[in-house]
């Protein structure tokens, strides 16, 4: 038989116990960790939880407070996130803020080349203006706005989805063998690395989504047409049986919606009345003077 241990009334007025607002536990002050910039108080396992967990899946550069209902929306300090993690974590986190740095830095840009990845300086800070770039670390020459090769004297192919540069292929023109694990996505030209899963993709800095053999948008590919036919025909990843309960799954959810809107359009429609002769009451109230 278990007893709990019996802690007397001058001990919890000694001792308080403080609840934390992600697994609303009650544990002692010294378990706690409060962010200094919000003052909000959270165990310090969950806290650590929570930060690992933003900084594995790579979801945010600056970690804001776990509390939604923040009234000061509160963010971690580079100092306060090394005392909770790993040393190999906290070089994950730094790795993203520099490279949310140069994403954000219009004078500096990302070597397109898969196997370079250095970082080069623009000598004009406008994004729109197409200029020669020349990589100091492997000494490839590509468009600052494009990525490709240097196109003196012409355009730049924006239909073309990624860069087309040495040691590199082009999905369009080799769809069959380009199966690299490193490719960068259509819309924001950031790298994005495979390791496993199927081909539909979406890119964690601007969620969009796309095939990863064509990188056709799949933004509006609810239903995953694009895998019934074309090139990239049945290479989903996923059997037919596990595509064909997805595509029962919404159409089920519109289904819902269509059947629940159409049953409560005769309610909608019968109180209709009622709610326009209450406020027409309502407005003939206001403008009734008022008696002297």
């Amino acid at each position: 038989m278990t007893t709990a241990r019996y802690r007397p009334t001058w001990d919890l007025v000694l001792d308080p116990l403080v609840s934390c607002k992600l697994c609303l536990g009650e544990y002692p002050v010294e378990q706690m960790t409060t962010i200094a910039q919000c003052q909000c108080i959270f165990c310090t396992l969950c806290l650590k939880q929570y930060v690992e967990l933003l900084i594995k899946e790579g979801l945010e550069t600056a970690i804001s407070c776990p509390d939604a209902a923040c009234p000061k929306r509160g963010h971690l300090q580079e100092n306060e996130i090394e005392c909770m993690v790993a040393s190999e974590i906290m070089q994950r986190y730094k790795q993203l803020q520099f490279e949310r740095e140069v994403l954000l830095d219009p004078c500096r840009t990302w070597c397109p080349s898969s196997t370079c990845q250095a970082v080069c300086q623009l000598q004009d800070s406008s994004p729109q203006n197409p200029q020669l770039v020349q990589c100091k670390a492997c000494d490839i020459e590509f468009c600052s706005v494009c990525k490709s090769n240097w196109h003196p004297g012409q355009g730049c192919q924006e239909n073309m989805p990624i860069s087309f540069l040495p040691g590199e292929t082009s999905s369009v023109f080799k769809m069959e063998e380009d199966d690299a694990p490193i490719k960068r996505c259509p819309k924001c030209k950031v790298y994005i690395e495979r390791d496993e899963g199927c081909a539909q993709m979406m890119c964690k800095n601007c969620k969009h989504t796309f095939c990863w053999y064509c990188l056709e948008s799949l933004d509006d590919d609810f239903l995953l047409i694009h895998y019934d036919k074309g090139p990239c025909r049945n290479k989903l990843g996923h059997s037919r049986a596990s595509v064909i309960w997805h595509r029962t799954q919404v159409v089920g959810i519109f289904a819902g919606f269509g059947l629940l809107l159409l049953v409560a359009s005769p309610f909608l429609l019968l109180a209709t009345p009622f709610v326009l002769c209450c406020k027409c009451k309502c407005n003939k109230g206001d403008d009734d003077p008022l008696p002297t």
